[in-house]
């Protein structure tokens, strides 16, 4: 299957203070100093309960393909960085083992979703791509799943290439929106490179190039009689798209064996026009054509039109989707946590006086906790790396601020989240087919209660520390404060 990162070396897609970084970390002598990253967000797009993770598989073709050409080098030179360190970059070959969570899984503030283990120069000079990737698509897939739980068993398809910010905006945003739920894209790139079905029919320069609508119709209708989806809404959806598009069926669909698949509404009032559309379908003898609608639409406006019995099928949405036009900024954060010395992971933290900013130090690991009986998910619990809970039937969980609000849960199991996608440079996973990341994406979904699921005022789903790793957490706040 195809890929537009390996025509591309990316490597230098990185903030310059990486570069300046590493020019001083080689320097100093620190370029085989290990260092612990983690990527983290640190707020849901949109209020929403749950953000969905999506771009990993871009995240290794990249870090698949790190080199740096002569065409760099000589960049650098021109910057005054060291000789030496130029040298480096020359035979640079990545070396660090980094830990992701799946494509497809929800994903809450706060916790690890990719953890890189490895030389603090290396670690560092990825950290634009881990988040311009994954922040992206992780944003995409995330709206598009709001649009597919509003829309419930109707189909939604990703209309918004032409409104993307970029092309690889449209190319990687279609492939999110897919991850995230939508069903199909107007993409055609993206089934040749993908496998994502790339649907289209006809836009209004069709009907205007001929000089009758119902000419126009036939025409398309005779193309593709077993395809035929006519767009009604160039001039008047009732008195004519809606009657010539029944006379189209009629004359040119019916007489060759098939029938009309749909009809699609882009202007006007679509809950009142889809209405009284599909009565005149109905008495048409077309009860099972669908009805297409499209038009600037989003999760709350498809929620509301069918809450006021919008008889539609299928729903295209573009520039709300592809920009994430609502909440178009995901924020995930890339942040040290620990360095080695001798070998142990040695905690680092990030103080703030915005207390949102506080990092959570410390090598660590994350699970999520299910319950045996509704396999619901109960909570996350991000643990020390060295802390197992693996088999455990119960646990307490605390809330991190609040620490006396606590609760036992039991009949539990407990999964780990992070997957090893990177094992001393070398790729050890094997990214899943489009299809199966889509389905688990689905099921893990599922996991989460209604309650979570909410499009407003979602129940808080709790990420929480262990009472190891909250100790290691207070007691370095505990240290800085004491000098002041």
């Amino acid at each position: 299957m195809g890929n537009t990162l390996e025509s591309r070396n990316l490597t230098m897609l990185m903030d310059f203070y990486e570069l300046s970084m590493a020019n001083g970390y080689f320097t100093n002598g620190m370029q085989d100093k290990v260092a612990y990253f983690d990527m983290f967000f640190r707020r849901v797009p949109d209020n929403g309960g749950f953000a969905i993770m999506a771009g990993l598989r871009q995240l290794i073709d990249y870090l698949k393909n790190l080199k740096f050409t002569q065409k760099d080098l000589e960049l650098f030179a021109k910057k005054g960085f060291n000789e030496d360190f130029i040298d480096y970059l020359r035979n640079f070959r990545f070396s660090c083992e980094v830990w992701a969570i799946p494509e497809g899984t929800p994903i809450f503030p706060g916790e690890p979703i990719i953890t890189v283990k490895g030389p603090v120069i290396e670690a560092q000079l990825i950290e634009t791509m881990v988040l311009l990737t994954i922040n992206h698509q992780s944003l995409i897939a995330t709206k598009a799943n709001r649009l597919k739980r509003a829309a419930g068993d109707r189909i939604i398809m990703e209309f918004g290439s032409r409104r993307a910010q970029g092309y690889d905006a449209a190319i990687y945003g279609a492939r999110a929106a897919y991850i995230g739920g939508c069903d199909a894209t107007a993409c055609a790139i993206d089934e040749r490179d993908f496998g994502i079905p790339a649907v289209g029919t006809m836009a209004h320069s069709w009907i205007q190039l001929f000089g009758d609508e119902l000419e126009a119709f036939c025409a398309y209708a005779r193309q593709y009689p077993d395809n035929c989806t006519l767009l009604v809404d160039t001039y008047n959806v009732l008195k004519t798209g809606i009657p010539n598009a029944i006379e189209a069926f009629k004359r040119e669909v019916l007489p060759r064996g098939f029938r009309p698949k749909g009809i699609r509404i882009d202007s006007g009032d679509i809950t009142y026009l889809s209405k009284k559309a599909r009565k005149m379908l109905d008495d048409a003898g077309f009860p099972d054509c669908k009805i297409v609608a499209s038009n600037s639409l989003d999760e709350i406006i498809i929620r509301d039109m069918l809450m006021q019995g919008a008889q539609i099928d299928s729903f295209g949405v573009g520039e709300r989707l592809i920009t994430a036009a609502s909440a178009p900024v995901f924020g995930g954060v890339y942040k040290i946590v620990a360095v080695e010395e001798d070998g142990v992971p040695v905690p680092r933290i990030k103080l703030s006086e915005n207390v949102q900013k506080i990092t959570t130090p410390c090598a660590k690991k994350l699970y999520r906790l299910f319950d045996k009986e509704s396999g619901k998910a109960l909570a996350d619990v991000i643990t020390l790396i060295d802390e197992e809970l693996d088999g455990i039937d119960s646990y307490e969980l605390f809330d991190p601020v609040y620490t006396w609000k606590r609760k036992t849960v039991t009949n539990i199991v407990a999964k780990p989240l992070l997957v090893k996608i990177f094992d001393k440079g070398e790729s050890c996973y094997q990214s899943p087919d489009i299809k199966d990341i889509k389905k688990f994406c689905n099921e893990q979904v599922d996991t989460l209660w209604d309650e979570v699921k909410r499009f407003e005022n979602p129940h808080t789903y709790y990420v929480d520390l262990s009472q190891k790793l909250w100790a290691e957490k207070k007691r370095l706040l505990d240290e800085y404060a004491k000098k002041g």
